[in-house]
């Protein structure tokens, strides 16, 4: 007998139960959903945005917030500023329907869970001729946390 072979078995032995080890750490579970909008909604949130254009307003008055996106508890994700100068408020409400419904069914398929935390709707203001999300001071120029 070959004095390798007590080795090279230890070896093929290793890498057995290395194989093993990592097929028996596969699961069916549903994985972390990721970071970015699943492929589903991402085309709608697009279309959204094309919809909203650059938001340019001459007064506050032209200026709306609608909220974007679906978390798992319920409500938006987010909220957008635009402007009813130049945007088209049925159009935009039908896209924005649609994409919380896709977002919806992403949320199921996946099995997202949520902090179930409320997103205020922050208002929005013209400024420097553009709507724009108010801060949380009530002042123009803030954003609106993305919380699924």
């Amino acid at each position: 007998m070959n004095s390798s072979t007590p080795s090279r078995t230890l070896a093929h032995l290793a890498g057995l139960a290395l194989l093993l080890a990592s097929s028996a750490c596969r699961s069916d579970a549903p994985q972390a959903p990721s970071t970015t909008v699943d492929k589903g909604s991402a085309p709608l949130l697009a279309r959204i945005e094309a919809e909203r254009g650059d938001a340019a307003c001459d007064a506050d008055d032209q200026c709306h917030t609608i909220g974007v996106g679906h978390k798992a508890c319920g409500g938006p994700e987010r909220y957008l500023a635009w402007s009813s100068k130049n945007t088209d408020g049925t159009r935009l409400r039908a896209l924005v329907s649609e994409h919380a419904a896709a977002r919806r069914a992403e949320d199921t398929k996946t099995g997202m869970m949520s902090t179930c935390s409320v997103v205020p709707d922050p208002g929005a203001a013209c400024s420097a001729g553009h709507c724009v999300l108010r801060a949380a001071n009530g002042g123009p120029g803030g954003t609106a946390p993305v919380a699924r």
